[in-house]
């Protein structure tokens, strides 16, 4: 996590911003706060991305396609303003590591952390599946590690 920018966004929608949480080819991810005080992970497209109507279309898919998702191994859909100028979604925020993370700063898993993480990434996948949906972008910066098993998030949906 890091501290905002001065050139970063202090709201999105209803939610204040906090932290960068990170970014990525599509855009940044930032800890955010509702006004009731959940705490969200809030993910703002490019603006580059913002004037292409091709991406608009796909970018509403998407969100109404992940909304779908629930379960106990994905971060839901919360919030999104997929027509706002700068289009965001909001999901609930999952605090652990990347997998990604995790073993680069640890070194390879044991054997029976590998077996929960792949249980709990086949059950994602199954309910992701069973909606007809494939999730475009699974890989281990898109897994997070949690105290009760792994976090699917990131979906770049498509109908399968």
């Amino acid at each position: 996590m890091q501290p905002l920018h001065a050139d970063d966004p202090r709201t999105i929608g209803p939610y204040r911003l906090l932290r960068r949480l990170g970014s990525g080819g599509m855009g940044r991810v930032y800890l955010g706060r509702s006004a009731g005080g959940r705490t969200v992970a809030v993910k703002v497209v490019h603006p580059h991305f913002a004037a292409d109507e091709r991406f608009r279309a796909r970018f509403r898919l998407e969100v109404d396609s992940a909304r779908r998702v629930g379960g106990d191994w994905t971060a839901p859909v919360l919030d999104a303003g997929p027509d706002a100028p700068v289009p965001w979604v909001a999901t609930g925020y999952v605090a652990g590591p990347a997998l990604s993370r995790a073993v680069t700063d640890a070194g390879p898993l044991p054997e029976h952390t590998v077996r929960t993480l792949g249980a709990g990434l086949a059950e994602a996948l199954a309910a992701v599946h069973g909606l007809g949906l494939v999730h475009r972008d699974v890989q281990p910066s898109n897994v997070l590690l949690t105290v009760d098993g792994p976090r699917l998030i990131d979906f770049g949906i498509a109908r399968a």
